[in-house]
């Protein structure tokens, strides 16, 4: 989903909305008791499920929690920029340790989500790497101390 035109908007029918439902419920859920569920066959889920990923609807990944696998800082960048926008976001989106850019209005003209092994790691980042970036203006972190909810289960409403 990185980069899909998210005002592209793809229809989706009732079944493949519970085919989704059921995924974010249990990624790992066999496509024979998704089908089970949603009233198709094991072949007809499979076949709608790649659609799906394939359209970039939706992606089938490991969440994992930063902190258990040697990331023990996170932050979120609020960056302004002169000048067009998509370059330094597409910049931004390059970058492996930013899980997360998106183009805002107010503010900011982009936030970006951080991981990062730690303070010394993140400074790095930020100094050196995206201040650096042309068109960035400024940039105002904000570091996390706990994080709360991280949910993937919104549905397809």
């Amino acid at each position: 989903m990185a980069n899909r035109d998210r005002n592209a908007s793809v229809p989706l029918d009732a079944a493949s909305k519970a085919i989704i439902e059921q995924l974010q419920e249990d990624g790992r859920r066999p496509y024979a008791a998704i089908g089970k569920a949603v009233g198709l066959s094991e072949a007809a889920v499979r076949q709608r499920v790649q659609k799906l990923l394939d359209q970039g609807v939706m992606q089938i990944v490991a969440v994992t929690d930063p902190l258990t696998v040697g990331f023990t800082r996170q932050a979120m960048v609020g960056i302004k920029i002169e000048g067009d926008v998509e370059p330094v976001a597409d910049a931004l989106a390059a970058l492996d340790e930013v899980d997360y850019v998106v183009c805002t209005a107010g503010s900011f003209d982009l936030l970006a989500e951080l991981v990062c092994e730690d303070d010394e790691h993140l400074l790095e980042l930020i100094n050196k790497r995206i201040r650096a970036l042309p068109g960035v203006r400024s940039t105002e972190s904000f570091v996390y101390l706990k994080l709360r909810k991280q949910t993937y289960t919104w549905g397809t409403r």
